[in-house]
């Protein structure tokens, strides 16, 4: 299946599953989610996987699609059921210890980017020691996110700040977990047959900022290692 688009339904799909998150909904509903939801979804992260592969095909990617049902040991008074959907697009070994490319959508919303969201503390140590060590580099990827408007510094600050590098760099040194992201209402491109290419542009806008995190994915896995 190609992807064609999403649709005001599928936003209206997703509006109806937040007011009715229970199984005899949804299973009443199945058809409708897999037609406006779950079919032009995977649709677009196949096709988009298909376009990395093509635009870097040094990179061994992989995808990852998020399922629409929560993790039952998880739901903390909530409903079985996701109101939003994403998938991610890595290269290396083990998903949660990567940077990846990210989509999502939600009935209100769509976005992209890439991060590092489960990053260990040791690879953040590695990440702000990096900065330390290599300030004009990172400033000039830090000026380079600074003249466009689409995309914008992402993540989890420290409340206590963990150093003064100055302010261009402080955004980037005191994070928990970093990403760089972009945001949109429903509607619009998210709308559009040609999202894939879209997406793959925007990717390779962030592709410099990827591979600068993936610097620090292999920090402490050999220590990891030797201890199994």
């Amino acid at each position: 299946m190609t992807f064609n688009g999403f649709t005001p339904d599928t936003a209206a799909f997703l509006w109806d599953l937040a007011f009715h998150n229970e199984r005899p909904w949804f299973q009443a509903n199945r058809a409708r989610f897999l037609a406006v939801l779950k079919e032009p979804f995977d649709a677009l992260a196949r096709d988009t996987l298909a376009r990395m592969e093509e635009n870097y095909p040094d990179e061994a990617w992989q995808l990852h699609i998020s399922r629409i049902y929560r993790d039952a040991r998880r739901l903390f008074g909530r409903g079985p059921y996701k109101d939003h959907l994403w998938f991610t697009i890595w290269s290396g070994t083990e998903r949660h210890d990567n940077p990846a490319f990210w989509f999502q959508i939600s009935a209100s919303s769509w976005g992209c980017g890439v991060g590092f969201f489960e990053a260990e503390p040791c690879q953040m140590e590695a990440y702000r020691q990096y900065i330390l060590d290599h300030p004009a580099e990172v400033e000039s990827l830090a000026r380079r996110l600074t003249w466009q408007k689409a995309f914008f510094l992402d993540g989890e600050d420290y409340k206590r700040p963990k150093g003064d590098v100055g302010e261009l760099l402080n955004p980037w040194y005191n994070k928990k977990w970093m990403g760089i992201s972009a945001e949109y209402d429903f509607g619009g491109d998210v709308l559009s047959p040609d999202l894939p290419r879209i997406l793959t542009e925007g990717y390779g806008f962030l592709m410099p900022y990827y591979r600068f995190l993936c610097r620090f994915r292999d920090v402490g896995k050999e220590e990891n290692d030797s201890d199994k």
